[in-house]
C-alpha cells in the first residue's frame, strides 16, 4: 500500500503545479535555540567569526596606517604584522571562549563580558612576551641575554591596542546578543500567536462531536474527551524539545479523535522506524500535529470521498526525513488563506532550534499535497 503511495508521491512531486508553496531555511544569520546567548555559541562559527576576521584586518590596516601616516609610507610588512597578531589574538580568543562556555553560562551576561574583556588582555599579554622571547632566541640562539625589559619591549603598546580590540569585539558580541535576543523573543510572539490560531476549529468540531456521542455511545464520547485533554495538556505546555516518539504518540492522540469525527473519510497510514530507533531523536513540541491538523482541514474535509493520510518518517545516519501527504485540489486551495499559517509555524520552530540544518518544502501536486520535512538532529 505505501509504496503505491510513494509512487504517487513521487508523481506528484514531478508534476508540481507553479503555485505550489517552498520553503526553504537559508543559512543567514544562524539562529540558535531559545533561550541560547550569542556570545556562548557564535564566537566558533564560521560566518561571525569571518565577521570578525574582516573587520580586524580592516583594524590592522587602520594602525598601520597611522603609524605611516601615509598612503605612500605605508609598509606592507608592517601591515602583514598587523594582520597575523589581530587574528592570531581573534582566534584564541574565540576557542578560549569557546573552551569555556559551560563555565559561562553559569555567570551573569556583564561578568561574562567583563571575563572576555581579561581574557583578550591576557591573550595580548602573553603573546606579546612569547613574541619578543622568540625574536631574541632567534637573534642569539639562546635565552641568556634574555632581560625583562626585552621582554616586556612593547607590552603597554600592544595592550593599549588590546584593549581597543576588546572594546571593538566586545560591542559587536553585545550587539549580536541583543538583535538574537529580539530575534528569539520576536520568534515566540510569533509562534504563540499562530499556535493560538490553530486550535480553535477543531476544538469546536471535537465538542460537537463529544455533544453527539454521548447519547448514542458514551465509550466513543468518553475516549474522545480523553484524547483531547491529552492533547491540549501538551499545547498549553512550554515550547520545548521532546523525544520524537512522545510527539507521534500525541499526533496518534489527535487522528484518533478525527478518525471518531471523520469515520471512513478519514484514513491514515504510518510509515516508520521502531519506536526505539526514535527514542533519541527530538524535535520541537507540537510539530507534526499541526501539519497533520493543516492535511486534515486543507485535504480531506474538502474532498466529497475518502481522504487518504500517508506519514512517512525516515532515519538516515544522524538526519530524520518526514513526510507528509494528503489529498489536494487546485480550486480550493485559494479559498482559503489560512492555509500557510502551520507551515510558516513549523517552518519557524524547526529554525529556532535546527537553524541552516532544516529544509521544509512543500509540493501541490495535481491529486497530493506533500510535505517534506528534513533536519540534522544531533
Amino acid at each position: 500500500m505505501w509504496s503505491c503511495q510513494l509512487s504517487k508521491i513521487k508523481k506528484s512531486i514531478a508534476n508540481s503545479l507553479p503555485d505550489a508553496e517552498t520553503y526553504r531555511n537559508t543559512p543567514d544569520a544562524r539562529q540558535t535555540r531559545a533561550q541560547t546567548s550569542y556570545f556562548f555559541t557564535k564566537t566558533s562559527r564560521w560566518q561571525h567569526l569571518f565577521e570578525l576576521f574582516i573587520a580586524g584586518n580592516i583594524l590592522a590596516l587602520v594602525l598601520a596606517l597611522a603609524e605611516a601616516q601615509s598612503w605612500s609610507h605605508l609598509n606592507g610588512i608592517r601591515l602583514f604584522q598587523y594582520m597575523a597578531y589581530i587574528s592570531w589574538v581573534l582566534v584564541s580568543f574565540a576557542a578560549i571562549t569557546d573552551a569555556l562556555t559551560q563555565v559561562f553560562r553559569r555567570w551573569s551576561y556583564p561578568y561574562v563580558l567583563l571575563a572576555g574583556f581579561v581574557i583578550l588582555q591576557l591573550i595580548v599579554l602573553i603573546t606579546t612576551i612569547s613574541l619578543n622571547a622568540l625574536y631574541d632566541f632567534g637573534r642569539t640562539f639562546s635565552l641568556q641575554y634574555l632581560t625583562g625589559q626585552k621582554l616586556f619591549n612593547g607590552v603597554v603598546l600592544h595592550l593599549s591596542y588590546g584593549m581597543l580590540l576588546g572594546a571593538f569585539c566586545l560591542r559587536y558580541l553585545y550587539l549580536q546578543e541583543q538583535w538574537l535576543r529580539q530575534q528569539q523573543s520576536e520568534l515566540q510572539a510569533r509562534i504563540q500567536a499562530m499556535q493560538a490560531r490553530i486550535h480553535p476549529h477543531f476544538l469546536f468540531n471535537s465538542l460537537n462531536s463529544v455533544v453527539s456521542l454521548i447519547a448514542i455511545d458514551p465509550d466513543k464520547a468518553e475516549s474522545m474527551l480523553i484524547n483531547l485533554s491529552r492533547l491540549f495538556r501538551a499545547s498549553f505546555q512550554e515550547l520545548k524539545l521532546v523525544s520524537l516518539v512522545e510527539e507521534i504518540r500525541l499526533c496518534q492522540h489527535y487522528l484518533a479523535i478525527e478518525q471518531l469525527r471523520l469515520g471512513e473519510r478519514l484514513t491514515v497510514h504510518w510509515n516508520m522506524p521502531e519506536a526505539s530507533s526514535l527514542q533519541a531523536i527530538q524535535i520541537p513540541l507540537l510539530t507534526l500535529q499541526p501539519l497533520l491538523e493543516n492535511s486534515i482541514f486543507h485535504g480531506v474535509e474538502k474532498m466529497i470521498g475518502k481522504g487518504h493520510i500517508g506519514i512517512l518518517i525516515e532515519v538516515v545516519e544522524n538526519k530524520i526525513n518526514i513526510v507528509i501527504t494528503n489529498p489536494y485540489c487546485k480550486d480550493k486551495i485559494k479559498q482559503h488563506q489560512g492555509h500557510g499559517i502551520a507551515l510558516e509555524n513549523v517552518k519557524q520552530r524547526l529554525k529556532a532550534y535546527y537553524g541552516h540544518t532544516v529544509q521544509f518544502q512543500t509540493y501541490a501536486g495535481r491529486e497530493i499535497f506533500t510535505t517534506v520535512v528534513q533536519y540534522r538532529y544531533k
